[in-house]
């Protein structure tokens, strides 16, 4: 039998927007939203130069879109991975 002590479900703070959990999150870990604003700007810069590629294929420059934007992503993800070892390990204060 359920115990009456407490719900089942999981409750939620109705107060909580979305923007108010993309700040909180993006103090915890500043690096997430830089790589999405790089990624953003690297598949705008691709389209914006969708125009004038030249001679070249459609296949490569979308392959050069991809490459660029994971490119920024991983080493978004990297440079916070790295962050996140020096908060914890180098700049914990002293017991």
């Amino acid at each position: 039998m359920a115990s009456s002590t407490g719900d089942v479900l999981p409750t939620y703070e109705v107060g909580d927007s979305q923007t108010s959990k993309f700040i909180r999150k993006s103090k915890e870990s500043p690096f997430v939203p830089i790589g999405m604003a790089g990624f953003a700007a690297v598949v705008a810069y691709g389209l914006y130069r969708l125009r004038s590629r030249g001679d070249t294929k459609m296949s490569v420059h979308l392959i050069h879109m991809r490459v660029g934007a994971q490119g920024f992503v991983v080493g978004a993800m990297t440079c916070g991975v790295l962050y996140s070892m020096y908060k914890e390990y180098l700049a914990k204060p002293q017991e």
